[in-house]
C-alpha cells in the first residue's frame, strides 16, 4: 500500500482533477472505495503527491499527463440530469454526449427540468475557477412563469430575496412579452445555488414551467440544438479566460454541419454509462 509522500508534485485529488477524471471530492471518495492504484500499489490515502512520472491507475484504466484546458459548449435537453451518475438511475448528459468526447466535466449543473446551455471542461481547475461568484460572471435565463407579473412583482428579485432562510444576491429581471396565461422574462444571476430562479420565483407567487439557460458570462447558446456539442475555439478561451497556452491547441474552425450530435440524435443505442 502506498503512503509514502514524494517531495514534490501536486495532491492527487487535484492532479486527478486537473486530467479531468472527477472532482477533489469524488476522487477522494475513489481512493475510500479502493479503485485507484500509484505505481502498481494500491492508494489508501488522498495526503500524497504525484506528478507525470507517476502510473496512476483509476477503475483500471491507466490516465495520463492531463491535457491542454479544452471547452465546449453544450445544449442541455430537459430530462437528463447534469451528474455523472445519478442514484434514481436517470439518463445523464454523459450517457449522451458523443463518443469522440474526451473525458469531461460540467461547469456549474442545469437541473433535470431544465434546459439550454452547459460548459463543459476537461480542466478540474478551470471547472472550479468558472463557477466561482467571484469570477463576475452573469449566467442568463429565459423564463416562461405562469401568471402576470408586473415590475413591481419582480422588484424583490432585484433587491435580493431570502428564501427558505437562504439568501440569494440581487437578480436582474425584466418582463418580455405576455403570452395568454404566461409570461417570458429574462433573468441574470452571478450565482448558482440548487434551483435558485425556480423558488425565488415561487417566493413572489410564479411558477416556473419552462427554464432555458441562454448565456454564461461570454459565450452564448446561440443557435445550438438541444443535444449539440460545439468546442469553443482556443483564440475564444484565450480572450475571454487569459490562457496562453491555448495558442498551441487551436482547434479547426466549426461551421454549424460540424457541430456533433448525441447519440440518440445519430440513432445510435445509448451508450454504457461512463464512470
Amino acid at each position: 500500500m502506498t503512503d509514502k509522500l514524494p517531495p514534490e508534485g501536486d495532491r492527487i485529488a487535484k492532479y486527478l482533477s486537473r486530467a479531468g477524471v472527477a472532482s477533489r471530492r469524488e476522487v477522494e471518495r475513489m481512493i475510500d472505495e479502493g479503485r485507484v492504484q500509484l505505481n502498481g500499489q494500491l492508494l489508501t490515502t488522498p495526503a500524497i503527491k504525484v506528478s507525470d512520472k507517476d502510473t496512476i491507475i483509476v477503475d483500471g484504466k491507466t490516465v495520463g499527463p492531463a491535457d491542454e484546458p479544452r471547452m465546449w459548449l453544450y445544449h442541455k435537453p430537459t430530462g437528463l440530469v447534469s451528474t455523472n451518475s445519478d442514484e434514481k438511475g436517470r439518463r445523464t448528459i454523459f450517457d449522451e454526449l458523443p463518443e469522440d468526447m474526451p473525458r469531461v466535466m460540467t461547469i456549474g449543473r442545469l437541473d433535470l427540468n431544465s434546459e439550454g446551455l452547459l460548459l463543459l471542461t476537461n480542466d478540474g481547475a478551470l471547472k472550479r475557477r468558472l463557477e466561482l461568484p467571484s469570477t463576475g460572471w452573469v449566467r442568463k435565463y429565459r423564463v416562461r412563469v405562469n401568471g402576470r407579473p408586473t415590475d413591481d412583482t419582480l422588484a424583490p428579485l432585484r433587491k435580493g430575496i431570502t428564501v427558505d432562510g437562504e439568501r440569494f444576491q440581487p437578480m436582474a429581471a425584466s418582463i418580455d412579452r405576455q403570452q395568454g396565461a404566461n409570461a417570458w422574462l429574462t433573468v441574470g444571476l452571478r450565482e448558482g445555488k440548487n434551483r435558485e430562479i425556480r423558488r425565488a420565483m415561487e417566493a413572489i407567487g410564479l411558477s416556473v414551467n419552462r427554464l432555458i439557460r441562454v448565456s454564461y458570462g461570454p459565450f452564448q447558446l446561440k443557435t445550438l440544438k438541444p443535444g449539440e456539442v460545439e468546442e469553443i475555439r482556443a483564440k475564444v478561451m484565450r480572450d475571454q479566460l487569459g490562457l496562453g497556452s491555448a495558442e498551441k491547441t487551436e482547434p479547426p474552425k466549426r461551421g454549424p454541419k460540424a457541430r456533433r450530435l448525441s447519440r440518440a440524435q445519430q440513432g445510435k443505442p445509448p451508450a454504457r454509462r461512463r464512470k
